[in-house]
């Protein structure tokens, strides 16, 4: 009995140390991440990079720990990228956890279930690198809780409008700011929201269909060099194949929210939209483009 104490005793010693080696060590390695979140790819790329000098490794021997090493610390290293995402105009990812509206296991599990690329060495051989991809595209159908989309405002006077093939938003510029007396870009998030400019809510979540991969996107961000292409349509390849040959072309007069993230469409390029079946199937369908400056669809992850 007094053996097996000892032998308990000696393998809590053990693990003890190496945890605290652990520790030791991460604490001294220079391990850091770069990246940015993409609108127009709908993805945040992430790549994590090990410096070996500092966490005393030699190659080739010690490259099964550096992997480790990296492994171990990009959930932490990633986690704040995730957590600041933009749902809408006014909440974060952290923002629906803080009010229990999303778990933060689940915002785990969204780092852990990024695509991977196998760590690689630098050409100067001091550094290893591993590349992640986390799906945008994946967090918004996460966050879709309605299994029925909600009626799509109509009007009592319709008036009459071809059907579209999509509908393209031009918001590259300042625009003025519902409510307050001031001009901004407007920003992308995962489900902004469109309204005209009496104020009536034409487009949100809960109108937006789930197709049958699971993935819910409600608009696509792309730059303003992909819809003023040269050509009949006008429109980079990878657009024409998502908004069609004959698109809705539609100048935003606002934006709105705590971040201007919501866009304002004229009354009478909302009444296109609503007036009919066809073009009310594109709401619910994400067939919405939004044209955003270049600054904004871009935003680099901070090293924490």
């Amino acid at each position: 009995m007094n053996s097996e104490k000892r032998k308990a005793g000696f393998f809590s010693f053990a693990l003890c140390g190496y945890f605290i080696f652990t520790a030791a060590a991460f604490g001294q390695a220079k391990i850091s991440i770069s990246g940015a979140v993409e609108w127009d790819k709908m993805e945040m790329g992430a790549a994590v990079t090990l410096d070996l000098a500092s966490a005393n490794i030699k190659l080739p021997t010690g490259r099964t720990q550096a992997e480790s090493m990296i492994s171990a610390e990009y959930l932490r290293l990633i986690r704040p990228g995730i957590l600041s995402l933009p749902v809408d105009s006014s909440s974060t990812i952290a923002d629906l956890i803080q009010r229990g509206e999303f778990s933060f296991l689940r915002a785990e599990n969204i780092a852990l279930d990024a695509k991977a690329t196998p760590p690689s060495l630098s050409p100067d051989l001091l550094s290893l690198q591993a590349s992640y991809s986390v799906s945008l595209a994946g967090i918004s159908a996460d966050l879709i809780r309605h299994s029925r989309p909600t009626e799509i405002r109509r009007t009592l006077t319709p008036v009459p409008a071809p059907a579209y093939s999509g509908i393209i938003i031009f918001a590259a510029e300042e625009l003025p700011v519902h409510g307050m007396k001031s001009a901004a870009l407007p920003l992308p998030c995962l489900f902004p929201k469109i309204w005209d400019t009496d104020m009536n809510l034409i487009y949100e979540r809960t109108m937006l269909e789930q197709g049958n991969s699971g993935q819910a996107v409600m608009v696509r961000y792309t730059p303003a060099e992909s819809v003023l292409r040269p050509g009949p349509s006008g429109l980079s390849a990878e657009i024409a194949a998502f908004a069609g040959t004959n698109p809705l072309r539609i100048l935003a007069r606002g934006c709105f929210g705590i971040r201007p993230t919501d866009l304002i469409i004229d009354r009478e390029d909302a009444l296109l939209i609503i007036s009919s079946e066809a073009n009310r199937r594109l709401l619910r369908e994400g067939k919405v483009v939004i044209v955003l400056n270049d600054g904004v669809l871009k935003s680099r992850l901070e090293d924490r």
